[in-house]
């Protein structure tokens, strides 16, 4: 497995399983985390054994799961982090009133490491006036990953909101206090009031390094064009659409510790029509005008990376060209990609990153790991 799907690599996780019905994703949930590299042991209620059989936590945990309190005391045992999912009212209440008269309660009112629950339950035992004044006394303490509300229920939080919980909590926080912007994904310049010229960018890279820095602490803000990746929730997204549009939001956004401009920004752009041009007159004219330099606008006290895009050069001949965008913008880090390599729109990437020290090949390797690589030279930097 690469470092990436090895981010909890060592950490020991106990997975806390109440009696909801949202008791049956937590295979799910406990086979993510172990591709993560994380150790995970099972604790459930008895109103989760009704639910989902112990067996099939057993089977995901490949150990044995914690079903009541003996005399070893699991409730003592040392863990990295406490995932209560689904947590139901019934529990949250008890751990808001220190009761403890479970494996779950027990763990999780003894546990010194960070506790995380996410609530689950129906919509009118969540929006109790009692009961959410026992959630708002766990805020102070645990991190509450909120339910989705919808069809009558709060459900139990997706299975990646609940990861990147983990994640975050066991993530060294390098960045708190620091403001991050990123810009991402592609841009859209109008022809006519339905085409555009556009290219194949998916953002996928630039939410990666949204996230990562979220995961570092930072106070992010993603300056997201049309791209086809969800924008991570945890953090601030200005939507635009032409290259325009994202120098404004750029120029509108409070100077910054770290500027990362990994969107793939349309070169050209062209005077739009009012109306839809007519196919069927043939062929037309475009008149292309080259499109502003965000790079060159960004304030100069910030820590500046930058993306550099090329298609079929040779690894030297990719490199000499980061180097030029490197000095001519001023720039503490380029990545640079050869896009012919098929990293449009991919979940992967190949890339070098070139700084005024030298050059480091990353290799063929997910997003997501690429933006923990990017932190990771950063800091050294």
């Amino acid at each position: 497995m690469t470092a990436q799907f090895q981010r909890l690599a060592g950490r020991k996780i106990a997975l806390c399983i109440t009696g909801s019905v949202a008791a049956v994703e937590c295979v799910k949930l406990t086979r993510v985390l172990r591709r993560l590299g994380a150790d995970v042991t099972g604790y459930m209620s008895q109103g989760a054994q009704g639910i989902i059989h112990p067996n099939a936590v057993e089977f995901a945990t490949e150990q044995g799961v914690v079903l009541s309190l003996t005399g070893a005391v699991e409730h003592l045992r040392g863990f990295d982090l406490v995932i209560v999912a689904p947590a139901t009212a019934n529990t949250i209440s008890k751990i808001a009133h220190g009761i403890s008269d479970s494996p779950v309660t027990a763990l999780a009112l003894a546990s010194n490491c960070q506790v995380i629950i996410a609530p689950a339950m129906h919509l009118k035992m969540y929006e109790n006036q009692i009961f959410q004044s026992n959630l708002e006394a766990l805020k102070t303490r645990f991190y509450i990953v909120e339910p989705l509300v919808f069809e009558g229920a709060a459900k139990m939080a997706p299975i990646g909101e609940i990861v990147d919980a983990a994640v975050y909590s066991l993530t060294e926080k390098g960045l708190k206090g620091r403001s991050v912007v990123v810009t991402a994904g592609p841009t859209a310049e109008p022809i006519d009031p339905v085409r555009v010229i556009t290219n194949r960018s998916s953002g996928r890279m630039g939410v990666a390094l949204a996230r990562e820095a979220w995961l570092r602490g930072a106070d992010v803000t993603l300056i997201y064009g049309p791209g086809c990746a969800p924008a991570p929730s945890q953090v601030k997204t200005l939507n635009v659409e032409s290259a325009s549009e994202m120098a404004d939001a750029v120029d509108t956004v409070p100077d910054c510790d770290v500027f990362i401009g990994a969107a793939a920004v349309s070169d050209f752009t062209t005077k739009a029509a009012d109306d839809k041009i007519q196919s069927r007159k043939g062929g037309f004219d475009l008149s292309l005008t080259p499109t502003p330099k965000i790079l060159a606008n960004v304030c100069v006290d910030a820590v500046k990376v930058g993306f550099k895009a090329e298609h079929g050069l040779s690894e030297s001949a990719l490199i000499q060209s980061a180097r030029r965008l490197l000095v001519e913008h001023n720039l503490d880090l380029v990545v640079a990609n050869d896009v012919s390599k098929d990293i449009f729109g991919s979940t992967e990437t190949e890339a070098i990153l070139v700084d005024n020290s030298g050059e480091r090949v990353l290799g063929r390797t997910g997003k997501r790991e690429a933006a923990k690589l990017i932190f990771d030279r950063l800091g050294e930097l």
